[in-house]
């Protein structure tokens, strides 16, 4: 192999390349043309969205359909300024804007409250209809509650709460809780004895004290008078009641001397004398 580093070869230079590249002058606006059109757009964009955004402000400020006429339906435990109250309305409030199924939710809180009707009338009018919970008996649970034609348990009682309803014994919180659905049925079932005795002429709810419950064996009354007690035992309550009814006013002479009467019978009723 040569040794190129200590050979004595002349090498040749290479002539530098001396041709010069003209440069043509730079067309700044060339290029600021693109960038005028799209700050142009931007800016209409702006402008566009400012306006959009002053419409929208305008709009939540503007009441284009004003509320004039609240219509509310008649209630007997309920006032009308109540029901307003509940639900938080006025007039001069904006029609579009109200939210019906909010106001009827606020309404239904109330425990007087079965169903709520709210419908609006353009230009300026709702209307709000409300049927009311009406209580047939008093349940002693601990507390002491209304309880309505559909055996719904619906109001703890406050003072002034009218009281001359028939009281309901036998129930408590606790099964209310751990079993709703037989609690319920049983409270119906009051519900039915109830009609019973309220549509069967001599013998009248206003005889009737107290209702007693018992899991196991079904209802016993006792009468206004002398606490006597009437066992009539689970179903067929319309027929019992109107075999009673035929008798209880020849019995109601003979009450001190009697120590119950029992109807849980098919065709038959016992008469227990003291």
């Amino acid at each position: 192999m040569r040794d190129f580093a200590n050979s004595s070869h002349q090498r040749k230079k290479v002539a530098p390349n001396k041709v010069k590249i003209q440069r043509k002058p730079l067309d700044l606006k060339k290029y600021l043309r693109p960038m005028k059109m799209i700050a142009s757009g931007l800016v209409a964009l702006s402008l566009a969205g400012g306006i959009i955004y002053g419409c929208y402000r305008a709009s939540k400020t503007v009441t284009v359909f004003s509320l004039k006429a609240i219509n509310v339906s008649n209630t007997t435990h309920l006032t009308r300024d109540e029901i307003l109250g509940l639900a938080n309305v006025e007039p001069g409030r904006d029609l579009l804007r109200m939210n019906l199924k909010r106001m009827g939710e606020h309404i239904l809180q109330n425990p007087w409250v079965e169903t709520v009707h709210i419908n609006r009338y353009f230009p300026d009018t709702i209307s709000i209809a409300i049927t009311e919970r009406e209580p047939i008996a008093i349940v002693n649970m601990g507390f002491i509650y209304y309880l309505d034609k559909k055996g719904n348990v619906f109001k703890v009682l406050n003072n002034g709460d009218k009281l001359d309803f028939p009281v309901v014994t036998g129930f408590s919180e606790e099964e209310l809780g751990s079993d709703p659905k037989g609690t319920k049925e049983a409270l119906e079932a009051t519900c039915l004895l109830l009609k019973a005795l309220r549509e069967k002429g001599a013998f009248i709810l206003a005889d009737v004290s107290e209702i007693h419950y018992d899991k196991g064996y079904g209802f016993t009354l006792f009468t206004a008078a002398g606490a006597l007690p009437v066992k009539v035992g689970s179903g067929d309550f319309q027929a019992k009641v109107e075999r009673f009814a035929r008798i209880y006013r020849d019995l109601a002479v003979q009450l001190p001397s009697i120590h119950y009467i029992d109807l849980d019978y098919i065709d038959k009723i016992i008469v227990k004398k003291s």
